[in-house]
């Protein structure tokens, strides 16, 4: 009878790496969370981040990704345990979600508070610099989204003015409020208001491919034509 020999630390090493790649692999919020967090510390770098906004930056993403790898692990768990509907297990699940939820809202709160002040700056320059821009310059990018979304529209022959297709008609109309909504709101506030309006925008241009009804390419030239329609509307009434 052969015993089984104990896990050295680089098996212990390596299993972990194991369950990391997995949940990397099979789960999409995992690779969400991952492309966050490498979008947040690239920024980290850009704007210069002292070293304690950094530790706080770092603890967020960390604290992200390690609940959803504890949610992926209980869902896995309780699948196995259970093979048919248990009001304990959905309410065992449910509670792992909203640990996760806690955990991302807490990381987008500490975010805002590192960059609002340093991004807010320059994005009101940035703002500046496009409200001042020539007005036929939008028109003419406007003029070429309007025709690759016709000509793209022709050639696919998919989805109904109401449903589906090319572009997507809920994503030209959320990307035009966050523009809307940033020309619109006061000097003081204009970074908070831009961001929960784009952070909106993003959400229902999420809905849209989730619900099945557009695909990326639809929502993200849908999202291209409201914004361009809106900031050329600005420009020309200003």
């Amino acid at each position: 009878m052969t015993t089984r020999r104990s896990p050295t630390i680089f098996d212990s090493f390596n299993y972990a790496f194991e369950g990391l790649i997995h949940v990397l692999r099979t789960q999409r919020n995992m690779r969400v969370h991952f492309l966050a967090a490498v979008v947040v510390l690239v920024l980290a770098l850009v704007v210069g981040v002292s070293k304690i906004e950094l530790i706080a930056l770092l603890i967020s993403i960390v604290f992200v990704l390690v609940t959803e790898m504890i949610n992926t692990a209980i869902e896995g768990a309780i699948d196995v345990a259970t093979s048919s509907f248990d009001p304990m297990a959905k309410l065992a699940k449910d509670i792992a979600a909203g640990a996760v939820l806690l955990s991302t809202i807490n990381a987008v709160v500490v975010g805002y508070l590192v960059f609002s002040g340093k991004v807010a700056d320059r994005s009101a320059r940035l703002l500046d610099r496009v409200r001042d821009a020539p007005a036929e310059l939008t028109i003419v990018a406007l003029a070429i989204t309007v025709i690759a979304v016709i000509s793209l529209k022709a050639w696919t022959g998919s989805g109904t003015p109401l449903r589906g297709g090319l572009p997507s008609g809920h994503a030209a109309l959320a990307f035009g409020g966050w523009i809307a909504a940033t020309y619109v709101a006061g000097q003081e506030h204009r970074f908070l208001v831009s961001t929960i309006a784009f952070v909106m925008a993003l959400l229902v241009a999420q809905t849209r491919v989730e619900s099945g009804v557009h695909s990326g390419s639809e929502v993200l030239f849908g999202g291209l034509l409201g914004t361009l329609t809106t900031l050329a509307l600005f420009q020309l009434a200003g």
